[in-house]
């Protein structure tokens, strides 16, 4: 029986590992300027933690082959430096793995979370709230108006709570259901939560970033491709949550000029 154990362990290891080797459930394609970074990255992750897996496993199968089953009077051998010994090894194997990770990996994610936008990044606000997204887009003068929660009104589609009566800066802000960009242009999402936390995840711009309630959040990518993409939230947020999305239109740049006129005479 312990030697059919074994052997279950090594073919469900070599079986559970074929499907991360040919890529099976991989990600969508990359339209990011930055997801070849985390792309490989996640490469080197899951081949490093995949090494590690099979050779636990087969470790483990190798002692259940040669001791599960003593023979009468055979003296048992001891681990040198017993259990402690073993602890200390684990703890220093497994942080020396993490600490390498994390320093292979912040050039991964130091363009995307570490490093400003240009200062030419076209700034787009985002509004995450049971359970919708909403865009914001600074009409002609460049600046956004101010916020006011208390004015908050869904009925009224004042879903940022504009004051336009008394912010001038606020009178030419454009307000979407959907997101549009300009393909090969920075873009620098400003991003808050109206009510509990949400998530925005674009898997093929390999972003995802969580809403903190009471947090202003920052995030800057640039897609290199044109297309729609679906926008989710990945927090449970609610009974709705399943059904939280929108979607990201990447356009050239006179198509989103005009996208973003004809949204300026919607409001």
């Amino acid at each position: 029986m312990a030697k059919l154990l074994a052997i279950t362990l090594i073919v469900i290891a070599i079986v559970s590992a074929i499907p991360i080797l040919r890529h099976t459930w991989w990600m969508p394609e990359d339209i990011s300027t930055h997801g070849h970074a985390i792309d490989e990255q996640m490469s080197e992750t899951m081949a490093e933690a995949g090494i590690s897996f099979l050779a636990s496993q087969f470790l483990l199968a190798l002692f259940i082959w040669q001791y599960a089953r003593p023979r009468p009077g055979e003296k048992i051998k001891k681990f040198p430096g017993g259990a402690m010994g073993l602890v200390i090894a684990a703890f220093l194997l497994v942080g020396t793995e993490v600490l390498a990770l994390g320093v292979f990996g912040m050039k991964a994610w130091a363009n995307v979370y570490l490093a400003p936008p240009a200062a030419d990044a076209l700034p787009v606000q985002v509004q995450a709230g049971q359970f919708a997204f909403y865009f914001r887009y600074p009409g002609p003068d460049g600046t956004f108006g101010p916020l006011h929660p208390d004015q908050i009104n869904e009925g009224n589609e004042n879903f940022f709570g504009l004051d336009t009566a008394h912010d001038p800066d606020s009178k030419d802000d454009i307000v979407t259901a959907e997101m549009a960009i300009p393909v090969n242009r920075e873009i620098h999402l400003l991003m808050h939560s109206k009510d509990v936390g949400h998530s925005f995840f674009v898997p093929q711009l390999r972003v995802q970033q969580d809403f903190v309630p009471g947090l202003d959040l920052s995030l800057h990518f640039t897609a290199a491709k044109t297309g729609r993409y679906e926008i989710v939230c990945t927090q449970l947020c609610g009974l709705g949550h399943y059904n939280m999305k929108a979607y990201l239109t990447v356009m050239s740049q006179a198509e989103f000029d005009d996208w973003l006129k004809k949204q300026a005479a919607l409001q």
